[in-house]
């Protein structure tokens, strides 16, 4: 897809749209007198953010090897999510595309938006079949965005060959990365040259474990990252977090820490998974959880639940199954000790 295209995805009134513009936020000063955004005089913080996320996408395209206008910054990925279906998908007419099963807020914000949600089932093995999405975006005609959640949530397995589903899509493609930290796979950040209808999203809710802050990504062409720009909230994301996120991306050795000892907690917690009787399969992951089917899901739910361990029930959806994320050494041996004692 040529760049010149995609305004051609786009409805018509958002093109119209003139974005909110902070004047503050788009010029330098040194000794400013701000009595321009009826703010309190007094208090810590009392002003409102910097509505373009300057230091903060300034340090990320550092990261990714990006420009600037490249970046787009959200109250989370759930946000971007929301605006890029608002961007692109006329409601009661334009439809999305997502992988069955596979993350629910993508259905989600379409539906609040009125678009039709078509689900590609995934196989046995939650991988998808090529020949089933080609028919698919043959015969709709109206599919505007496809979501592709790898690795996937809640099957946790990374999808293969993403280039191809860009190949064979006139839409815009989104490849929401919340979990890649934890996979090993390269990032489809190297292919957003390649292709103009391409958006990355990633997150610092998982990995980098700020969950609490709320702070996502979208990693795209400079013509989508500005139509993203144009209709986001102007202070979509508070000072505490920003300032938060700049000082942990001065610390990537955390980072490192963090995701190498959920991986070997992951490691640990398949061994223990190996002679639990009540665990009929464990499905490969490359993410921060499992995907267990269960001989008696209902019993083993509820048995949890007794004990104040929370996971996501994934059943009937995913018969049998329920998802369980990797917690501290603490918290995965109260885990294993419960499920080795539920007797069948």
């Amino acid at each position: 897809m040529k760049n010149n295209s995609i305004n051609t995805l786009v409805r018509e009134n958002i093109l119209k749209l003139q974005p909110y513009i902070s004047y503050r936020d788009h010029n330098e000063f040194i000794a400013p007198v701000l009595l321009d955004a009826n703010e309190s005089p007094f208090g810590e913080f009392n002003r409102y953010p910097d509505s373009t996320q300057k230091k903060l996408k300034s340090r990320l395209a550092e990261l990714k090897n990006l420009s600037v206008s490249q970046i787009a910054v959200g109250n989370g990925s759930d946000e971007l999510i929301d605006l890029i279906i608002k961007i692109f998908c006329e409601p009661k007419k334009d439809t999305i595309l997502m992988m069955n099963p596979s993350f629910a807020m993508y259905g989600f914000y379409a539906a609040i938006n009125e678009n039709k949600v078509l689900k590609l089932n995934l196989d046995e093995n939650f991988e998808m079949v090529k020949d089933d999405f080609l028919t698919m975006v043959k015969e709709e005609e109206q599919i505007k965005i496809f979501f592709l959640c790898s690795p996937n949530n809640p099957t946790g397995n990374s999808i293969e060959d993403i280039e191809f589903y860009l190949q064979n899509f006139n839409g815009i493609v989104v490849v929401d990365e919340a979990y890649i930290e934890f996979s090993g796979k390269k990032s489809s950040l190297e292919l957003l040259e390649k292709y103009p209808n391409l958006i990355v999203l990633q997150t610092f809710s998982k990995a980098w474990g700020f969950a609490g802050a709320r702070v996502g990504m979208a990693y795209a062409s400079e013509e989508i990252i500005s139509l993203i720009n144009t209709i986001k909230a102007p202070y979509n994301v508070n000072i505490l977090s920003q300032e938060l996120i700049l000082k942990t991306l001065d610390d990537e050795t955390k980072l490192r820490q963090n995701v190498n000892s959920i991986l070997a907690e992951r490691e640990w917690l398949e061994l223990q998974f190996q002679d639990i009787e009540c665990i009929s399969r464990i499905f490969p992951t490359d993410a921060n959880f499992f995907l267990i089917k269960m001989k008696n899901a209902d019993q083993v739910y509820g048995k949890m639940l007794d004990e104040e361990i929370l996971t996501s029930r994934r059943d009937p959806a995913i018969s049998g199954c329920i998802r369980i994320n990797v917690g501290n050494r603490n918290e995965n041996e109260k885990l294993i000790n419960l499920l080795k004692n539920i007797e069948q």
